[in-house]
């Protein structure tokens, strides 16, 4: 598929603010391409290369844009330097710079969505000595052929800067419009901005993309599904150990009366700790730790596993807890700044887990040997979780936590 497309329908979502003519503007452009261009065009539009949970990072700065924009425009890296901080935005430099020079050289060259997503995945790839001018070398490569336009588009998917207004579920709805529109029969007027659709039938549909997003977070793979496999497809979509599940967040409510209505009763109530989500997924001798924002902190929190492994019981499984920090010598909690610092630590890990040692409080579990258990009662899990996890309970002489909160291990 040819770029250009995808620039101007970034173009195009960038002059509305409408969240129904976005996802109009999106489902055409979904109908129009290749089943093999979907998934990249999805990933894309999120101004992303990878699924959202993914590890890998393109690992370019700003500044090393800058240099790329210098060598292929022939201005110095002052003089980019003094456009960005008027403009305040290098994807508005880049375009305002390589317009200059293809008015001079009349170069074009048409780059196609694949060319660009397998070339900016290589970023990522670029490792070592030398990675750093080999990562400028290919930006260049890929911006010296690119339209002014494109160029801007390439460098702010670079930066992770996209900004055209695009919400998880605008993407989740443009999948319907694109690729159920026969079978829900519903109309859009473009002009008036008004939809119209049976409801009922509709959310069936929005239901089933957003319940297989839940378990996947990749709404290319998800695109798909529904492609190929239509709504049972959809429906038949399952928890991969590994790959983070959406976590369930909390509802803000003003008072007990008002958190009972919601729930209804019986209700489990909890301490709230200042600590972090950690959703521990294991998979025979393997394990992966991801936060409420996807993140992969598996080897910040190694410690973990072999504690993991002696109290709870189960071959494969993704248990939800919230992991504090706890002062070694006082073994009093610490607030989320403290373990904050353990989270987006690369090196030296093993020392601030000495100086910032944490617990574990289990409180849900989702998955068990084999088998999904989002859709059972909290009841159930509760169950299950009291029966396979050891708890180390609070001892005065090693006072590392408080008595009968929650399941628990350290």
């Amino acid at each position: 598929m040819d770029y250009g497309l995808l620039v101007d329908c970034y173009e195009s979502l960038n002059k509305t603010t409408k969240r129904l003519e976005k996802t109009y503007i999106i489902s055409k452009l979904l109908k129009k391409i290749q089943k093999e261009d979907i998934q990249q065009v999805i990933y894309l539009l999120q101004g992303l290369v990878f699924p959202p949970w993914d590890e890998h990072k393109l690992g370019m700065s700003s500044l090393l844009i800058v240099k790329a924009l210098s060598s292929i425009t022939g201005n110095s890296k002052e003089k980019v330097e003094k456009l960005w901080k008027k403009e305040g935005d290098l994807g508005l430099v880049s375009e305002l710079l390589i317009k200059d020079i293809k008015q001079k050289t009349l170069m074009q060259k048409k780059l196609t969505t694949s060319l660009i997503f397998n070339n900016l995945r290589k970023l990522a790839e670029l490792t070592g000595k030398g990675a750093i001018n080999r990562k400028i070398q290919l930006l260049s490569e890929l911006l010296a052929n690119s339209r002014p336009l494109e160029s801007k588009y390439i460098v702010k998917t670079v930066l992770n800067n996209l900004r055209i207004g695009i919400a998880e579920g605008i993407i989740r709805d443009a999948i319907v419009w694109a690729f159920f529109e026969h079978e829900i029969k519903f109309s859009y007027n473009e002009k008036e901005n008004i939809f119209d659709v049976n409801r009922e039938d509709y959310n069936k549909y929005i239901d089933a993309i957003q319940s297989a997003y839940d378990v996947t977070n990749d709404y290319g793979e998800i695109a798909l599904i529904a492609l190929a496999r239509g709504l049972q497809g959809l429906k038949e979509t399952q928890i991969d150990i590994s790959k983070p599940i959406n976590p369930m967040l909390a509802i803000r409510v003003e008072s007990v009366d008002d958190a009972l209505e919601a729930l209804g009763t019986p209700v489990l109530c909890d301490l709230k700790l200042d600590g972090f989500r950690l959703l521990i997924h294991r998979k025979e001798n393997k394990f992966w730790f991801y936060t409420r924002r996807l993140e992969n902190v598996t080897k910040q929190f190694a410690e973990l596993m072999p504690i993991l492994n002696d109290c709870i019981k189960g071959s494969s499984y993704i248990i939800d807890s919230e992991v504090v920090g706890y002062d070694p010598k006082t073994k009093k909690y610490l607030p989320f700044q403290a373990i904050s610092q353990r989270i987006k630590r690369k090196y030296n890990i093993e020392k601030i887990a000495k100086e910032v040692p944490v617990e574990i409080n289990i409180f849900d579990i989702v998955y068990y040997n084999g088998k999904p258990l989002l859709e059972h009662p909290q009841m159930e899990r509760r169950e299950l979780l009291e029966k396979i996890v050891k708890e180390i309970p609070n001892k005065k002489k090693n006072n590392k936590f408080r008595s009968k909160r929650n399941t628990r291990v350290l």
